[in-house]
This record gives C-alpha cells, structure tokens and sequence, in this order.
C-alpha cells in the first residue's frame, strides 16, 4: 500500500466516523425511531430466550381450555386447541424475525456483491446483471413468491429461498446506482491513479459511502419479508401448522372469529405493531443518514 493510499484511506475513516456519529445522535432525537428501536429490541429478546419466557409450550394442547378468554392462567387465552395464546406468538417471533433476518442478509448479500460489479465494471457486465434484475422485476414479488412455495416442499427453508429470490434485485438495483455516483469521486479516481486495485477500491472507498441507503433498505426490507411470510403461512402454503407462525394463527383466528376474536386479534396486532415499528426505524434511518436532513 503506497503512502497516498494510506491517506486517503485516513481521511475517509474519520469522515466516516464522524458521520456514523452524527447519524445516531440525529437518530436518538427521533421518538418515533428510538421508541420502535425499544420495541424491536425486546421483541428480539424475547423471541432468542423463548424457552424461559413462553408460559407453556407452543404445542401443548388442553382440550379442557378450548378458547378460553384471557385469564390470570392464560393472560391473552388459549386458542381452538387449548394452546396458550401467549406462548404461540412468541414462539411465532422467534420464526418471523428469523425468516425476516436471513432473507434479507442474503438478498443484501447477493445484491451488494452484483450491484457493485454492474455499477463498477459497467458496459456488458453491467447490460447482464441489470437485464436479470428487469426479468425478475416483471414478475410481482408476492406472486412469484407463491408460484416458487407451490413448487417447493412447505417449511422453513422453501419460504426463505423463495423470499430470497425475490428480494435481492431490489438491493442490486440500489447498490447499483449508489456505485455510479460514488466512482467518479476524486478519492475513488484518487485510488485509480495510485495503483489500488479494483477489488480493493470497492470494498474500501465505494462500499463504506454507500452503506447509509443499503442499511435502511435492510431495516424496511425485514418488515416486507416478515409480511410475506405471515401472508404466505395465512394461505396456508407457508410454513406449515403445527409450527406457531403470526399469519397461520391470524387464519386460524378468522373461523373463530364470531364467537372467540381474540383468537385473530392478537396475533394481528403483534405483526401491526411489527410492521409500524421497523417501519418508523426505517423512516428514522433514513432521516438520520440523509445528509440534507443535518440542521
């Protein structure tokens, strides 16, 4: 590495520090942001230490409790099968956030890594990559998603292909264009002159400047998964019962719902509030990385 490279990569650090910085106090000011960061953060709490906070099992049935309202034993009721209510949605945390978090790492992963080749290299490398992204573009996502489950043997696995499928064109895209703002810059043209290598140059100078929009779309892309999924589960062409899933419960819930609707209620309201607060996380995010929005 030559002393000019060095430098330069000095000078991004601290800029970058210095930014991150900023962000999170941004961030910190935004109640909506940080109040949702606390309700996710609890979420995800309770969704990794299931087996100790969960009442009961999440399979266990009492037929002597079916559709009990709630109660100091059971404090939102048990459902048509006599299982715990409470227990069904954490444990159903426990599968959304999953689900969410690795089709969302890996479409950000595939993304990121295609997104950056088009917009680098550009010319046929670029036409190549950017015309797979039109072919899965003309498919809608939530459609493909199902015609992908249809095919595939119901369970954890199949949902999270499929979802992952459909969701890393998207990434790219983005990626994509935040690499052709970025590589005209003069201290990635710096870089060039010096002798840095193209692989270094991506990973060390363009990836880092566009990490803010990759970051945010990684939060709001969760809240779309997680929606997909429990929509997927609601067809019943998702994961598959007896596994505790938000949308197979919110199904389920519906043909009860004149005479036990707390059965669809509550699991509805968990994904809501799921969806509203990695939704104003996003939205906080974005605020809070956007330059333009610095006072």
């Amino acid at each position: 590495m030559t002393l000019a490279d060095d430098h330069t990569m000095m000078q991004t650090d601290r800029r970058s520090t210095s930014l991150w910085r900023d962000a999170l106090r941004r961030l910190g000011r935004n109640k909506a942001a940080v109040v949702s960061a606390i309700f996710l953060l609890l979420l995800i709490f309770v969704a990794v230490f299931a087996p100790i906070v969960a009442p009961y099992s999440p399979y266990e049935t009492d037929f002597s409790q079916v559709r009990t309202l709630p109660s100091t034993e059971h404090w939102l009721g048990t459902d048509e099968l006599g299982r715990d209510i409470l227990s069904r949605l954490i444990y159903g945390a426990r599968v959304s956030l999953f689900v969410g978090v690795t089709v969302q790492s890996m479409a950000t992963f595939v993304g990121i890594i295609l997104g950056l080749v088009a917009g680098y290299y550009a010319g046929m490398t670029d036409i190549v990559i950017m015309r797979a992204v039109d072919i899965m573009y003309a498919f809608p996502n939530f459609l493909f998603a199902v015609f992908m489950v249809s095919l595939l043997e119901p369970s954890v696995g199949s949902v999270i292909l499929t979802l992952s499928l459909a969701s890393w064109p998207f990434v790219a895209r983005l990626v994509r264009g935040q690499v052709l703002s970025l590589k005209n810059q003069e201290y990635v043209m710096a870089a060039k002159v010096v002798g840095t290598p193209d692989r270094a140059i991506m990973r060390r100078h363009i990836l880092p400047n566009a990490f803010s929009p990759i970051i945010v779309q990684f939060t709001l892309g969760i809240a779309g998964v997680i929606m997909a999924e429990a929509a997927l589960s609601f067809l019943g062409i998702g994961i598959r019962p007896p596994n505790p899933t938000w949308g197979g419960m919110i199904s389920k819930g519906r043909e009860f719902f004149r005479t036990a609707p707390h059965l669809a209620i509550y699991p509805s309201i968990v994904l809501g509030l799921t969806m509203i607060a990695f939704n104003f996380l996003g939205d906080g995010l974005r605020d809070a990385l956007d330059p333009r929005m610095k006072k």
